[in-house]
Formats: structure tokens, sequence, C-alpha cells
């Protein structure tokens, strides 16, 4: 009964995380719908997998922005493919006992804290990669679980 009673306590302040305005020219984080490369929305079908994130609309080029109160604990490599070069960066986040990761962003730095609105970095370059697609970052779990319930 007590281990419940601590695990409901876990939940709750994890419940109450939002995300806050992560792109400018984004104010309310619309997501990715569905353009010629696919849908954005987690579990969408990808040609041998499902995807595991949430895509937020992001222009190349504007500047991304710290969702909440967080700890960056280090870069993120993307891709293995050098073709993709481009885009193959981005972010950890860590806040309230959950860890992030952030897609297709050049970090100003991957270390220390921020505060939510705060300015993270820049949206890499996704149209030279993958062209027509809806330009977006991608907000994945660290754990791959569906990110969709904090925004």
């Amino acid at each position: 009964m007590r281990r419940a009673v601590v695990l409901l306590a876990v939940l709750c302040v994890c419940d109450g995380l939002k995300f806050g305005q992560l792109c400018s020219g984004n104010s309310d984080n619309s997501r990715r719908i569905s353009d010629r490369w696919g849908q954005g929305h987690y579990g969408a079908r990808r040609v041998n997998r499902e995807h595991k994130g949430l895509d937020i609309v992001c222009n190349d080029g504007s500047i991304v922005y710290a969702p909440f109160d967080a700890t960056l604990h280090g870069n993120v490599i993307v891709y293995t493919d050098t073709s993709k070069a481009a885009i193959n960066n981005g972010i950890n986040l860590r806040a309230n006992g959950l860890c992030f990761k952030l897609f297709y962003v050049q970090p100003d730095r991957t270390s220390g804290s921020v505060r939510k609105g705060e300015r993270l970095g820049i949206m890499l370059p996704m149209q030279s990669v993958y062209p027509g697609i809806t330009s977006h970052v991608h907000v994945q779990m660290c754990d791959r679980s569906d990110p969709t319930k904090y925004f």
C-alpha cells in the first residue's frame, strides 16, 4: 500500500509538466500532421518501424526555446547516415523526473540549467535533407514512451 501512495505522488508531479512554446513562430506548438514523408504523431507508421516521438512544427532557422525549466544533459546524435549530417544534432533535457530529447536542433550549449522560454538553439535546415517535409522539432521521451500528454 505504501508503494502505491509514493508512485501516485511521482505521477502527479510528472503529470503537471506541460511544454511551453518550443519554436518561434509556433506559439501553440502546432503539430506536424501529414506530408509526403509521413505523419508526425506518436506511433505513426514508418516503412519498417513506428515513429517514437511527436513532431512540433518549426521553420528551418527558427529559434528553439526551452519548453520548461530544465537541466541540459548533452547533445543528441540523431543519425548514423552521413547524408543527413545537416540535421544530425539535438539536445537532451531533464525536468521533474522526466527525460526528453529534441531532434534537429543546433543547441547553443549542452550543459547547465535553462529556464522556460530561454533560447536553446536554432532549428536545423530540415528542407536540405527532406525537401517538402513540414519542418519540425522531433520530441522524444528518453524511454521512447508517448510525449503527447505533455503538450
